[in-house]
C-alpha cells in the first residue's frame, strides 16, 4: 500500500477532504474495501475477473483504433 497524504491550506478542510476522497478513489481503495466487505464465492470471483479483463481489453482496443484513425 502506498501512503496517501493531503496538505491542508488555510484551514480549508472541505477542499482537503474532496482531494483526499478523489485520491482514495483513484487508488482503488474504495473498490477493495467493498469487495472485502462480503464473502465472494469462487465462481463469482472468476466471473468478475473475466468481466474486468474483457473491459480492459475493450478499452485497449478502442484506444488502439483511435490511434490508427486518420482524419
Amino acid at each position: 500500500m502506498k501512503e496517501i497524504a493531503v496538505r491542508v491550506d488555510d484551514n480549508d478542510l472541505e477542499k482537503a477532504m474532496r482531494i483526499l476522497k478523489k485520491k482514495i478513489q483513484n487508488d482503488g481503495l474504495f473498490k477493495r474495501l467493498r469487495l472485502k466487505k462480503n464473502y465472494e464465492k469462487p465462481s463469482e470471483y472468476r466471473r468478475r475477473k473475466k468481466r474486468e479483463a474483457l473491459r480492459r481489453q475493450r478499452i485497449a482496443e478502442s484506444k488502439k483504433r483511435m490511434r490508427h484513425r486518420r482524419f
